[in-house]
C-alpha cells in the first residue's frame, strides 16, 4: 500500500471514530520511516493548529501513548499532571479539554496514534474508548496488509522481479477465454497454472478452490484494475465481476480486495 493508501485508511478510520463515538474532534498520524510522527489528518477541527504537528515520543499525551504503547487519556488537558505540556498552545487554540490517544500497533511496533477529543472537561466513557480502539485496529489491519503485500512482492534474492511475471500472467488469464481452439486454450491455462505455483508461496489458505473466472477477476484486480476495467478486459458485465470477486473473497476469508489478492498469493492461487 502506498503512502496515499495509508492516508486514506487513516482518514476512513477517523471518520468512523467520529461517527461511532460522537466526538467532535478526531485526528491522528502515522510514523514516517519508523521514527517521526506528524498529525496528518484532522476531522472536526476549526483551526489549523493541530495539522502537521510533530509528536515526539514521551511528549504530551500522544508522545506518552507512543512511549507506553497503550491508550492514554486526560479529562482536562491543560491541568493534567501526568503528561508534559509541550503542545498546550495548539491544544488551547483548538479549545480541547478531554482527550484520548490510542496507539496503532502492528507486530508489537507502534506505527501511529489516533486521537479523539471533547471541548469540555468530561470523562472519556467506555463507548468512546471502545470506538477509539476499534478505529486503531482498522488502521492496524490496513498497515499489516500493506506490509504483507510488500513482502510478497519482494523479488527473490538474486532473481528477477515478480512484477513482470504477474503482468504476463494477468494477460494470459485475460486472453485464454477468448481463444476458440480448446487445445490451445488448455495449453494457455496450463501455463497459467505453472505461474501460479512458481513463487513457491503456498499454504496461506488451505483447501481454497477458486473457479477459473474467480481467478481471472482476482488476476485483474491484482494488476490494479477496477471492476469496470476488469469487466472490459474479460468481456463481462461489471455486476458479474463484482459477483465473482465477492465469491472469491468469501472463499479466501478476505474482507477487502487487497486482502483477497494477498490471500490468493499466499495460497498459490496467484503468482
Amino acid at each position: 500500500m502506498s503512502e496515499q493508501r495509508e492516508t486514506a485508511a487513516l482518514r476512513a478510520a477517523l471518520l468512523r471514530l467520529r461517527r461511532g463515538s460522537g466526538l467532535p474532534v478526531v485526528f491522528g498520524g502515522l510514523l514516517q520511516d519508523g521514527r517521526a510522527m506528524r498529525i496528518g489528518e484532522t476531522c472536526g477541527a476549526v483551526t489549523p493548529a493541530l495539522h502537521g504537528l510533530a509528536i515526539s515520543t514521551g511528549s504530551g499525551l500522544g508522545g506518552k501513548c507512543l512511549a507506553l504503547s497503550r491508550p492514554c487519556a486526560v479529562t482536562d488537558y491543560p491541568s493534567a499532571r501526568h503528561i508534559t505540556h509541550e503542545y498546550d498552545g495548539p491544544v488551547a487554540a483548538e479549545g480541547l479539554r478531554s482527550v484520548i490517544a490510542v496507539p496503532v500497533v502492528v507486530r508489537r511496533k507502534v506505527r501511529g496514534v489516533l486521537y479523539g477529543a471533547l471541548r469540555d472537561a468530561l470523562p472519556i466513557g467506555e463507548r468512546v474508548f471502545d470506538a477509539a480502539v476499534a478505529a486503531a485496529r482498522d488502521v492496524e489491519q490496513a498497515l499489516a496488509v500493506r506490509d504483507e503485500v510488500e513482502r510478497l512482492e519482494a523479488p527473490p534474492a538474486g532473481g528477477p522481479s515478480w512484477e513482470e511475471v504477474r503482468q504476463a500472467y494477468g494477460e494470459l488469464r485475460e486472453l485464454a477465454p477468448r481463444v476458440p481452439d480448446p487445445e490451445l486454450r488448455a495449453r494457455l491455462l496450463a501455463v497459467c497454472g505453472r505461474l501460479e505455483t512458481a513463487s513457491g508461496r503456498t499454504g496461506g489458505v488451505p483447501g481454497v478452490a477458486l473457479t477459473p473466472r474467480e481467478t481471472d477477476v482476482l488476476a485483474a484486480v491484482a494488476s490494479g484494475a477496477t471492476n469496470a476495467t476488469a469487466a472490459t478486459r474479460l468481456g463481462l458485465r461489471p455486476e458479474t465481476v463484482k459477483g465473482y470477486l465477492r465469491s472469491a473473497m468469501r472463499k479466501l476469508g478476505a474482507h477487502t480486495r487487497l486482502e483477497a489478492v494477498v490471500a490468493a498469493r499466499r495460497a498459490g492461487v496467484l503468482p
